[in-house]
């Protein structure tokens, strides 16, 4: 049965950059929201301390909640092998953390999209540096989730599958029962394309969502294609907003889930208008999975 978590997508640059928010403030802030569970961030200012990793679990857990997903950044397309090796350390780090949380679920990423690599090279370097972390994943009982990513907030350049075709490659590259898909249907958009499609190709392997909504400010879709292919930068037809009032199809998207059986965790990003919008987007999403999911509570 698939549950409900959420994601402090507001409150970034608070939690990570200059801890004006502390995180037991953001568990305080989750209390009301009917939710299962809190996604981590791995770059909290206080999780540089491992020492507190148990505390922030007990704080959830005190309130009937579990962190089920770690949310990281590993940027294994780099030319340089030494890089490389540094950032397959720090994914063995987030998978411990991880385990230590109580999650069952640690994100990778490619890496970014720099200029100089070619397709094949960058699926090599990506592929070789995550198969190199499913041992020790599988060893702490934790599966690794690749997203169909844009960018990281603290990237110079998008992400390297950032578009459909390279990250379905990626996705077939690596069979391994510690590795699956978190699907994110907004990021679609980002890359101008349909997040329907993406879906379709790769529902078989999805094991969690992020759950968000996008806006046209301006144009269409195809004019988004035109316009935000290789751009560097958020796109700027494009605005984040409530859930359920935006460019995504959850019907269609909830349809397909439930057809391939997906039990997952489905995590919410959203609340940049503040906690009452993010309130608003747990309502919608609790009443779409009780339709799609009828013994879902």
């Amino acid at each position: 049965m698939p549950k409900l978590a959420v994601f402090p997508k507001a409150f970034m640059q608070e939690l990570c950059k200059t801890g004006t928010m502390k995180i037991s403030e953001w568990i305080d802030l989750t209390v009301a929201l009917k939710v299962d569970g809190l996604e981590w961030y791995a770059g909290f200012l206080e999780m540089a301390d491992e020492s507190s990793w148990p505390t922030f679990r007990k704080q959830v857990n005190d309130y009937g909640k579990v962190i089920p997903m770690l949310c990281c950044s590993p940027d294994f397309t780099h030319p340089d092998a030494a890089f490389r090796e540094r950032e397959i350390q720090k994914q063995h780090h987030w998978i411990k953390m991880a385990h230590s949380l109580g999650a069952s679920y640690c994100r990778v990423l490619s890496g970014q999209r720099r200029p100089e690599l070619s397709m094949e090279e960058g699926i090599e370097l990506a592929a070789d540096c995550i198969e190199r972390c499913l041992p020790y994943a599988q060893e702490l009982g934790i599966t690794l989730i690749l997203e169909n990513h844009y960018k990281d907030d603290f990237w110079e350049h998008p992400e390297f599958v950032q578009h459909m075709d390279v990250f379905c490659r990626l996705v077939e590259r690596i069979d391994h029962p510690n590795f699956g898909v978190n699907y994110d249907p907004s990021n679609a958009f980002l890359a101008g394309e349909d997040p329907l499609e993406l879906l379709y190709r790769v529902s078989h392997r999805v094991v969690t969502m992020h759950a968000s909504d996008r806006y046209l400010n301006e144009g269409t879709i195809e004019d988004l294609r035109r316009e935000e292919d290789n751009a560097l930068g958020y796109a700027k037809r494009l605005s984040h907003g409530e859930i359920g009032k935006g460019l995504n199809d959850y019907d269609a998207i909830f349809t397909e889930l439930k057809r391939v059986g997906f039990d997952g965790w489905i995590s919410i990003e959203d609340g940049v208008d503040g906690m009452d919008q993010l309130k608003r987007s747990v309502t919608f999403l609790r009443q779409k999975m009780v339709q799609y999911w009828p013994d879902f509570t």
